[in-house]
């Protein structure tokens, strides 16, 4: 595969699936063995934060100590992307140091900017743009529930942020429908929806974009939702909160799916807002298996990436 996971839409659907069954064996293993061969003994990887995090932080950290290799915490301080020095440079220097460079930024250029002036792979742990390892993470986590991928449905109630952009690009390489409503003026990027509207077209998946949660949710198989406002966005926090609130996954709106169907967030959630306790805590929920499985997602990928497994 490419040297760079910058997005899901990136990848063969030979690579995709590469990744997921390597991360399946990886937590076989971890389960059925108490760890993992140290496959990165004597790796590194450098982690860039300009935003804050528990799940991308801790999963990559502890991906890496499982698998033999070590990781390294660079704070938004620390680094000051393109402020205290140049992207370009930050990715020349640090790649001559570390194996591989995982990135949480704002804007997706730094990322592409990074991988671009890199030695090394570059993971985007999370842009504006989109979110692959969540993606991956997610991927995996309906595969291991499900048991296939083809023909699913997965509903998207909320915002047209970067995680749904990662899920339509993702599901429409593997053959998985997506049917997501957003209020009016809140839809993913038309870049991203013509480009999975292409993967569709060639795994035979089927995408809708519309604005009816009611209508999204029919007979559905995964329901996903995620925070109205995502960081960078509080100066729209309170137009956001009276424009979403019709958005919120209810024990109601869950009825309304397939009985078998399971409710999916990337957290963290805002519990009471874009859903409720009743169906974060209740048996439909998935919330904390999908936590657990960036860690071994990103195994995967780390194990493609650096290990070349």
């Amino acid at each position: 595969m490419e040297k760079d996971l910058l997005s899901l839409a990136d990848l063969s659907t030979d690579e995709l699936w590469h990744i997921l069954n390597v991360a399946q064996e990886l937590k076989e293993e971890w389960q059925e063995e108490g760890g993992n061969q140290p496959i990165l003994m004597g790796k590194t990887l450098g982690m860039i934060f300009q935003k804050p995090s528990l799940r991308t932080r801790v999963s990559f950290e502890v991906a890496m100590l499982q698998l033999g290799g070590e990781a390294l915490y660079l704070s938004p301080n620390e680094i000051q992307l393109g402020k205290r020095e140049s992207v370009e440079d930050v990715a020349r220097v640090l790649s001559r140091y570390v194996d591989c460079i995982m990135a949480r930024v704002f804007a997706h250029n730094d990322v592409e900017t990074l991988a671009a002036y890199s030695r090394v792979p570059v993971i985007n742990g999370l842009s504006d743009y989109n979110h692959p390892c969540q993606g991956l993470a997610d991927l995996f986590t309906i595969l291991e529930k499900k048991g296939v991928l083809h023909g699913l449905k997965l509903a998207w109630v909320g915002d047209g942020n970067n995680v749904l952009a990662s899920l339509l690009l993702g599901a429409s390489k593997v053959g998985m429908d997506i049917s997501a409503a957003t209020p009016p003026g809140y839809e993913p990027p038309i870049d991203v929806v013509e480009l999975a509207f292409r993967f569709a077209a060639e795994s035979g998946s089927e995408i809708e974009i519309g604005n009816d949660p009611h209508a999204a949710v029919r007979d559905a198989d995964i329901i996903y939702t995620d925070v109205w406002t995502s960081m960078g966005q509080e100066a729209e926090r309170e137009q956001r909160h009276k424009v979403f609130p019709p958005y919120q996954v209810n024990a109601a709106l869950v009825a309304e799916a397939d009985p078998e169907a399971f409710v999916m967030h990337c957290l963290p959630a805002h519990r009471g807002q874009e859903l409720t306790d009743e169906v974060a805590d209740g048996p439909n929920s998935v919330l904390f298996d999908q936590a657990e499985n960036r860690l071994h997602a990103q195994k995967g990928l780390l194990a493609v990436l650096i290990a070349r497994k």
